[in-house]
């Protein structure tokens, strides 16, 4: 399955996304470069002021895109991502989403690593990962090491789809507080979950992050977590908690508020990430989220290009 989708990924993204730098939060670099003078529609944030003061004439300092990029991927398997009601289960979601960051990424020797959450509890030391599985017991946040190359990423994403969801809940929080502790250079962090976790658990984690680096929120959603169908009594279970609970489905009033507290509750969520800084995708489990993602990307290369002086 996994190989079936890496050709998927590979064939989708390399039609309709070229490049050789290829990311998905592209930028215009961080390295400093030569100074030019200032043209209409520069960033006034790039003004050199030191050569600007000698020449009395205005002048930016370009920059230089880095030729290496560091991407880590936070990756939530907590028990509510084992759902699904739509084409794939979440848990298949997160490792599809996975694999296709890791395609974005590892071209031109860029490095890739990650951590990944399967409880709340302590976390597990750097392990090797080629070719090998992430241990996966109850209560394990796991860190990947980042590494180059097209067969260090396979090994990855094999350690990710080989990563058994346990019961009991994640600390979303603590999972995005490995992206932060040790600092590393600047670069990418990618969350991958489905952020149902209380908003103040990851909220600040999140914000820490987007201090150093540019972060991309993938947030995956099953239909039934908004809105509810009319087929009698139903019965659900917290998977989390074990809890098992009987819904009277046929009540529209009771559909009614269902819907109402989701939409809030992704409200709320879309809006602790934007207080975070962080870029927002919505992944479904009912919906091509290939596609989805390749038009994220075009939305975002064109909302970095817009308006700036090439």
């Amino acid at each position: 399955m996994l190989s079936r989708l890496q050709l998927l990924v590979t064939r989708k993204l390399d039609g309709l996304l070229q490049g050789d730098y290829a990311g998905l939060l592209p930028g215009p670099g961080s390295e400093a470069g030569e100074s030019r003078e200032y043209r209409p529609g520069d960033d006034v944030r790039r003004m050199d002021w030191p050569v600007t003061a000698r020449t009395t004439t205005p002048h930016v300092r370009r920059t230089v895109a880095d030729r290496e990029l560091e991407t880590w991927l936070a990756l939530d398997l907590s028990a509510s991502l084992d759902f699904g009601t739509g084409q794939w289960l979440k848990r298949e979601v997160v490792v599809a989403a996975a694999a296709a960051i890791t395609h974005l990424t590892v071209r031109g020797g860029n490095r890739i690593g990650a951590v990944i959450g399967t409880g709340g509890g302590a976390s597990a030391p750097a392990r090797r990962w080629r070719g090998g599985s992430a241990p996966a017991g109850p209560g394990v946040l796991t860190r990947l090491p980042a590494r180059s190359g097209r067969k260090e990423a396979q090994g990855l994403l094999r350690a990710v789809a080989g990563t058994a969801i346990q019961p009991g809940r994640g600390d979303l929080g603590a999972l995005i507080e490995m992206l932060n502790r040790p600092p590393r250079r600047r670069g990418v962090a990618v969350v991958v979950s489905d952020f149902l976790a209380p908003a103040e658990q990851w909220a600040r984690p999140m914000r820490k992050l987007r201090v150093r680096h540019d972060v991309l929120a993938i947030e995956v959603v099953d239909p039934r977590e908004l809105e509810l169908p009319d087929v009698g009594v139903l019965p659900v279970v917290d998977p989390e908690s074990g809890e098992l609970h009987e819904v009277q489905t046929a009540d529209p009033r009771l559909r009614q508020r269902y819907a109402e507290a989701a939409a809030a509750q992704r409200a709320t969520i879309a809006a602790a990430l934007r207080g975070a800084g962080a870029a927002h995708l919505r992944l479904r489990t009912d919906r091509d989220w290939l596609l989805d993602m390749v038009r994220f990307v075009a939305a975002q290369r064109h909302a970095r290009t817009r308006g700036t002086t090439r």
